[in-house]
């Protein structure tokens, strides 16, 4: 097996969904092997290694089903940067994907590069030891274009509208920066297709790898598990000699844009409004959640009366694929956890939820019931930053300073890298979130689902 693609951030998301299309690539084309980059942690890449790049997947349906897979055949953690600049910079190198989540990318609120994140200004100032997917995307490239390669093609995986428009823009915009010349370059020669992704990927635990050894009597230290559904559009513009995607069930679309609204707004939004809806009420998982009648009621309104209207017109049958996504919420077989869904709430709100919002004011629809999960998040701020507990988020000490106080959700509205001026000073959404906000914490969180 040779290596054809790079893949940054080799979580279990990746492993369980874009690792099982590669795998079942290879078994007719086996020079798209997948090189495993960690820029944070050495923990995941150092097992995987251990284990020759082999792990299982478990795919959790009415029936549990197990495949090993084993798509990975080099591996680099924190450390080992001059070998992933020589790979790089190696021709047989056509893709370069990532998921590094939201945050990863370092934009801001409008989806922007960020100039004055961390990452950025150490890479900026360190630009041949970066440490962001941008430094090592910009890196790279001019690797490639002073050895007069083609540009190899960033792919990102993670849920974001607009995810390869918005990469190109970090990029180009952090290479000019450095070097017009080089960022006129990238933006001329490098392709950065939209994609989406979709696959429900509960987080690995000793339950799962207690299941695995006992089904395949392999002591595997890194499965992985996920619902049998998966889904993988890319926009249809790939360069000659990448790999036949198409041919393991990739959709190759013209425009990802209508899939990429509806998965991020209809399953995410509505995994976002399960999450912190749950958690103040009690549950743990989405299933318990959507065993709640009252709960799974409200989050069913919700993506019908106020999600849907605001994705129309679409190519897609919206309200048959908001029943698909219910039916798959109630998966007794996903022990999806709700704290799992509700990390890094200050980056998804803004795509899961706020979008929803801000097209229903445009179109002059009622706001209230989008209102209600937006004021939980909140109120779960609150709750985690009152009794010291830790909140999984990139803005977490913001956030917490913000959410001990009594005004909490007046101080978390005024938070611009979560909601814009625009929205957040509009009266109709503003007295919609401060007032459920208030209702749900006199009376409880169950205070609104009825509407």
């Amino acid at each position: 097996m040779q290596t054809g693609i790079v893949h940054f951030g080799p979580g279990a998301f990746h492993r369980a969904h874009q690792a099982d299309y590669i795998d079942r690539l290879l078994a007719d084309d086996p020079q798209w092997g997948i090189a495993a980059v960690s820029l944070r942690s050495p923990g995941t890449v150092a097992a995987l290694e251990a284990q020759e790049g082999r792990y299982t997947l478990a795919i959790l349906d009415a029936e549990t089903r197990f495949r090993t897979l084993a798509a990975h055949n080099r591996f680099f953690g924190p450390g080992e940067s001059a070998g992933v600049r020589a790979l790089l910079r190696d021709p047989a190198i056509r893709i370069v994907s990532s998921t590094v989540t939201e945050k990863g990318y370092c934009l801001s609120g409008d989806g922007s590069l960020d100039f004055d994140h961390p990452d950025i200004v150490h890479d900026l100032a360190n630009p041949e030891d970066p440490v962001s997917i941008v430094g090592w995307l910009t890196l790279g490239l001019a690797d490639r274009r002073e050895a007069g390669l083609p540009a190899f093609t960033p792919l990102c995986c993670d849920n974001m509208v607009s995810n390869g428009k918005k990469l190109k823009a970090a990029v180009v915009a952090y290479a000019e920066r450095r070097d017009p010349a080089l960022a006129a370059w990238i933006a001329r020669e490098a392709i950065f297709p939209d994609t989406m992704v979709d696959s429900i990927t509960p987080a690995t635990d000793d339950r799962l790898r207690a299941l695995v050894r006992d089904e395949t009597g392999w002591n595997d230290a890194l499965p992985v598990s996920r619902e049998a559904y998966a889904a993988w559009v890319i926009e249809d513009v790939l360069p000659p000699g990448s790999p036949d995607f198409a041919s393991v069930g990739v959709v190759l679309a013209p425009d990802v844009g209508a899939w990429e609204k509806a998965k991020l707004r209809i399953l995410n939004g509505a995994h976002s409004s399960l999450a912190y809806l749950g958690l103040l009420i009690g549950h743990e998982t989405v299933a318990d959640a959507m065993a709640d009648g009252e709960l799974a009621g409200f989050v069913e309104r919700l993506i019908r009366r106020d999600i849907v209207p605001g994705l129309e017109p679409s190519p897609l049958d919206l309200q048959s694929y908001a029943s698909e996504i219910l039916d798959r919420f109630r998966n007794p077989a996903i022990g999806h956890r709700l704290s799992q869904i509700a990390w890094d709430g200050s980056q998804k709100l803004p795509y899961r939820l706020l979008d929803s919002v801000g097209d229903a004011l445009a179109g002059g629809r009622d706001v209230a019931r989008l209102a209600v999960p937006v004021a939980a998040w909140m109120l779960f701020i609150q709750r985690q930053a009152r009794a010291g507990a830790q909140i999984v988020d990139p803005l977490a000490a913001e956030l917490a300073r913000h959410g001990v106080g009594d005004d909490a959700a007046e101080a978390l509205l005024g938070m611009r890298q979560v909601f814009p001026a625009a929205l957040a000073e509009n009266s109709t959404f503003r007295a919609a979130v401060l007032g459920a906000a208030d209702a749900m914490r006199q009376e409880g969180p169950r205070a609104l689902l009825a509407a």
